[in-house]
């Protein structure tokens, strides 16, 4: 019975615990497996990082691509600014707001346009269809310098092919009217103070071929 109790208070050897010897070997394993994870890590990141051949290849694809693009829009002509409508090699600015005469021609000066001057039959024919689609609209014609003598705005009279636009009976000076309109299919003198749309004309811009 003693010697039972003695033998289970006796300290294990090598065999029976773990002694200070058997710590390291683990601990190295446990350190060398960290050190292959964040190496593994590491390497995993650096292969998706872009070499410096890859870096400069990219940067002279977008280089090129930026060039096409510049020369692209270098190429591109508008022959009118946006909102006006381009015919026969002049630009028309159709007005969404009303004015009456005068103020309709300071408001094309402003654009560094004229309120319509017509030059020909294909001209008022396509002036006179937009026209009709929105009601009564200035252009830039009056008798306002001497009456009965019809001048445009850029101080050219009136052509006598294109007298025959005027409406029947007209222009007739009723109460003192002194301004040229469209007005359905034909042309009308009107009160110059009234206020109606108008419409603005300058040369469409050259586009020539680079």
């Amino acid at each position: 019975m003693r010697d039972a109790e003695e033998a289970r208070t006796q300290p294990l050897g090598p065999q029976g615990r773990l002694g200070r010897g058997s710590v390291a070997p683990v601990l190295q394993l446990l350190s060398l497996a960290l050190f292959t994870v964040v190496l593994v890590v590491i390497l995993v990141k650096v292969s998706k990082v872009p070499s410096y051949q890859e870096r400069r290849q990219e940067k002279q694809k977008i280089d090129k691509e930026m060039s096409q693009l510049k020369t692209g829009i270098a190429g591109l002509c508008r022959p009118c600014p946006w909102d006006w409508t381009l015919f026969q090699r002049n630009c028309y600015f159709f007005s969404q707001s009303k004015r009456n005469w005068a103020d309709s021609v300071i408001a094309c000066q402003d654009m560094g346009a004229q309120l319509v001057v017509i030059k020909s039959v294909e001209e008022q024919n396509f002036l006179q269809l937009n026209a009709k689609n929105k009601g009564p609209t200035w252009m830039g014609l009056s008798d306002l310098k001497k009456e009965g003598v019809w001048q445009w705005v850029d101080g050219s009279h009136l052509w006598f092919s294109l007298s025959n636009n005027w409406l029947p009976g007209e222009p007739n000076n009723d109460g003192d009217e002194d301004c040229a309109e469209f007005r359905g299919d034909g042309w009308n003198d009107g009160k110059c103070r009234v206020e109606k749309f108008w419409i603005c004309k300058e040369p469409a811009a050259s586009c020539s071929s680079p």
